[in-house]
């Protein structure tokens, strides 16, 4: 297994890393043992949020007595100082901790700054002084933040989506994140769900400088990754071939399901629905046709175009249109006029 360590951080793990974001849809039991087992197959850096419910409150059980063994990134959405300081104080309470590896600003809109009149990095530097964080993060989903956030030379990691589905702008990103020596933390490798070859995620990745932070709340997706540490995956003209033919069939506008966007005014599983058309013929078709699917598509007829879904994407997607547009095709399928 390749090391990486997260540019002038000094943070050097293996590049197979568990994001946390999922362990919150499941019991604590369940979660304690699937991040111990993370553990004990190879993998010590652990990411997770304020924003995630109780994904930290988990991992402070999991690792309590053994947190010099691991690293713990975390993250905040305040955009105030005063919730700065009680999202920092709560997500070290619920981790049993007394210092973060990485505190990261979470989804930003733009790159705080000294002196821009929030406060908010002045905030990160105080709790760095104060030894309750040891290094400053910031995650994006737009790549012009993020490409200011690497030009400001203030923060030591950026944590950005990076797939095989990148773009050669985003492929520049990462490259420029490296000649900053700044670490550059991968989210979404599996593109919201849409990706579903493990092997050829690890092989693209691998190529890069980065650190991918792989969803994880089942056992069986668990030991997917963790096979990794015994199998190099390297990529390969067969690989190279699978990624180039699904880059073609998905690459443009569709959902990544990062959520941002919800809640829906009128209750429509906004995350799902709106790439109904990838998923249903990327997974086991059967549970997205059942009667409780149908009705959560259905809802997008409620739909009264009111635009926070797409005021909310950090993708700048017309989500209303793309809600619709998968409605038409789940319409077609269900009458057989199109194929899954």
């Amino acid at each position: 297994m390749k090391m990486i360590t997260l540019g002038k951080t000094g943070i050097t793990t293996p590049q197979n890393a568990f994001g946390a974001l999922p362990i919150q849809r499941v019991d604590t039991a369940t979660a304690v043992r699937l991040l111990r087992g993370a553990h004990a197959g190879g993998m010590t850096f652990f990411d997770t949020a304020r924003a995630y419910t109780d994904s930290e409150v988990k991992i402070g059980e999991a690792f309590d007595g053994m947190r010099d063994r691991v690293f713990i990134a975390s993250k905040t959405m305040a955009k105030t100082p005063v919730d700065f300081w009680r999202d920092l104080e709560t997500t070290l309470t619920n981790l049993r901790t007394d210092y973060l590896d990485i505190y990261q600003f979470h989804c930003v809109r733009q790159c705080y700054r000294p002196d821009d009149g929030t406060g908010m990095y002045e905030a990160m530097l105080e709790a760095k002084r104060q030894g309750k964080i040891r290094h400053i993060g910031i995650t994006a989903h737009l790549i012009g933040v993020a490409e200011e956030i690497i030009e400001s030379g203030l923060y030591e990691t950026l944590q950005y989506p990076f797939s095989y589905l990148a773009t050669d702008r985003e492929i520049a990103l990462v490259e420029a994140a490296a000649k900053a020596d700044m670490g550059f933390i991968a989210m979404k490798g599996l593109s919201g769900g849409l990706l579903t070859r493990s092997d050829a995620c690890m092989a693209f990745i691998s190529q890069y400088p980065v650190l991918p932070i792989w969803g994880i709340q089942r056992d069986e997706e668990l030991a997917e990754w963790l096979r990794f540490f015994e199998e190099d995956v390297r990529m390969t003209e067969a690989l190279a071939a699978f990624i180039e033919e699904d880059r073609r069939s998905l690459m443009g506008d569709f959902c990544r399901g990062c959520g941002y966007c919800m809640p829906c005014t009128v209750g429509i599983q906004i995350n799902n629905c709106a790439r109904m058309s990838q998923l249903i013929r990327r997974s086991p078709s059967a549970g997205y046709l059942s009667e409780e699917w149908q009705a959560n598509m259905f809802r997008i007829d409620e739909c009264i175009d009111c635009g926070k879904c797409a005021s909310r994407c950090p993708y700048d997607l017309d989500t209303p249109e793309l809600l619709r547009r998968n409605l038409a095709d789940y319409r077609d399928i269900l009458a057989g006029k199109a194929k899954i």
